[in-house]
């Protein structure tokens, strides 16, 4: 590991939602963070508290498959998450809005940035969530400021 990775380990889903909460105070406007991992690894869980912990406590989060892309809009925050499930190449993630936002006013979370890799801005933050057990999940996060030394 990297001196700016941290590897978290949660044992439910209240776990990986309170990490989750702590990530998102050390996101700032402009951040992108790409999430990485299969079905049920807790992306949307872990999402769930990155949106709270940046402020906007009472978004109803839910995954964007459907519809590409969900706004939270909060009082000093706006929070674009995509959902990149079902997007390949240039033309179809053109039609996604993606190109047309500018996240200098809010934080983009990306679930199924593999699918977009190339197109990620340089700085991207990167979070993997990997199944371990049946409530077990590892979280790696690489990239960030404040990642590395936020040892709680």
């Amino acid at each position: 590991m990297g001196e700016n990775t941290k590897k978290i380990v949660t044992g439910s889903y209240e776990e990986t939602v309170k990490e989750g909460e702590k990530f998102g105070k050390t996101l700032k406007k402009g951040d992108v963070v790409a999430f990485r991992g299969g079905l049920g690894t807790g992306k949307t869980a872990f999402i769930t508290g990155v949106v709270s912990g940046a402020g906007l406590e009472k978004a109803e989060v839910s995954s964007p498959t459907f519809a590409i892309l969900n706004e939270y809009i909060g009082e000093d925050i706006n929070i674009y998450h995509f959902d990149m499930y079902r997007i390949s190449g240039e033309r179809s993630l053109e039609s996604t809005g993606f190109f047309d936002c500018d996240f200098k006013d809010g934080i983009a979370l990306i679930e199924w940035s593999e699918n977009i890799e190339e197109f990620l801005p340089k700085g991207t933050i990167s979070v993997t969530m990997n199944m371990t057990g049946e409530n077990e999940r590892e979280i790696t996060i690489t990239g960030g400021e404040n990642n590395a030394d936020s040892g709680n």
